[in-house]
């Protein structure tokens, strides 16, 4: 797979594609029937499938703070394109001046000049360009005329409900991570590289691997219960602090993991983090005694959560050690249906960002 960032970078040998447009946030099952799509058709071309997304996404770039939280990072999303059959991921940055196009200008300078489109699949409620013209029929009256087909694309219903962004946001939102797996096509999951922080977790006797976020809206809110798999392959249960920690603050959200049963040094290591149950939101304590308490309040739900699931399911939470037991393992994650506390989570904003 090929990551072409801007316009600029496009040569000759980019020229001709089946390609489609979006911000794919998540790259959930809707998105990945696209790619299936995109996959069928490039086939029946004999041409490599290529997905157009932007950054930032454009609601982030016009709404800031306000726009909906990302599910995935960039980094994140690149990957997930490839693994379901993008060849070419052409990132454009989303600024003033890609903002400022006509719908005519974007079709020529991107679609046209730029990728040489032959196939192009999009939402019939698709729009782009800065005069708000740009739309499914604007592409089809173009395309006709300048060479390239235009297809809509499929809607992906699962249990009588379209699978899209701002449901998947929803449904992390209230801690339903059994459903949020299912329109994901995985458990939703945080990965990142351990930094050192302020290190207060030791001084309290619950020393924690910190994975800095990505500042602005976050899906996820409040400590949960989560599984964490190391460089190495171990698993390891747990409970996950994500937010602000306005106790004690951070110049930025963070992501605070305390493993169960684990001694050794994670700094500078990649960890993945599966957030299966939310415990609570995020609260402030009146020092740091009083935050010691409830962590082991926490870590004891957290536990009893895992034990409840070892139970029910007649075994135990154990560690795979390898790429396909591991693949195996989460699609067999304990993912809670609710929370597992009375607390009502806040609602996030209403949002149509689905592309």
């Amino acid at each position: 797979m090929e990551l072409i960032r801007g316009l600029h970078n496009l040569t000759a040998k980019h020229r001709g594609c089946v390609a489609t447009i979006g911000n794919f946030d998540g790259v959930h099952r809707g998105h990945q029937a696209i790619l299936d799509q995109l996959r069928d058709r490039a086939a029946a071309l004999g041409l490599p499938v290529a997905v157009v997304i932007f950054e930032p996404q454009p609601r982030e770039y016009f709404a800031g703070d306000q726009a909906p939280p990302r599910l995935t990072r960039l980094r994140d999303k690149v990957r997930l394109l490839a693994e379901h059959g993008a060849e070419r991921v052409v990132c454009l940055p989303f600024n003033e001046a890609l903002r400022s196009l006509t719908a005519r200008a974007f079709i020529d300078r991107v679609l046209v000049d730029g990728l040489g489109v032959r196939h192009l699949v999009v939402g019939d409620d698709f729009r782009f360009g800065c005069d708000r013209v740009g739309d499914f029929a604007l592409l089809r009256e173009v395309g006709e005329a300048r060479g390239f087909a235009v297809e809509h694309t499929r809607t992906f219903v699962l249990d009588d409900e379209r699978v899209s962004s701002s449901r998947v946001r929803t449904l992390l939102a209230s801690g339903n991570f059994a459903q949020a797996q299912r329109m994901l096509g995985r458990p939703y999951r945080l990965a990142g590289r351990v930094v050192r922080d302020q290190q207060l977790g030791r001084t309290i006797g619950v020393p924690t691997a910190n994975l800095p976020l990505l500042p602005g809206p976050m899906a996820l809110r409040g400590v949960y219960a989560v599984l964490t798999r190391l460089a190495d392959g171990r698993e390891f249960t747990g409970v996950a602090n994500i937010g602000w920690r306005p106790t004690v603050g951070t110049p930025r959200p963070v992501l605070e993991v305390h493993l169960f049963d684990f001694d050794g040094d994670l700094y500078g290591q990649r960890i993945t983090v599966v957030p299966c149950a939310r415990l609570r939101g995020e609260l402030t304590f009146d020092g740091l005694e009083a935050l010691k308490r409830q962590i082991q309040r926490d870590q004891a739900r957290a536990r009893d959560y895992f034990r409840g699931v070892a139970l029910a399911d007649g075994g135990s939470v154990e560690a795979a050690t390898d790429d396909s037991a591991w693949q195996s393992f989460l699609a067999s994650a304990p993912l809670a249906a609710m929370p597992t506390t009375s607390e009502s989570p806040a609602a996030p904003a209403a949002d149509n960002d689905d592309g």
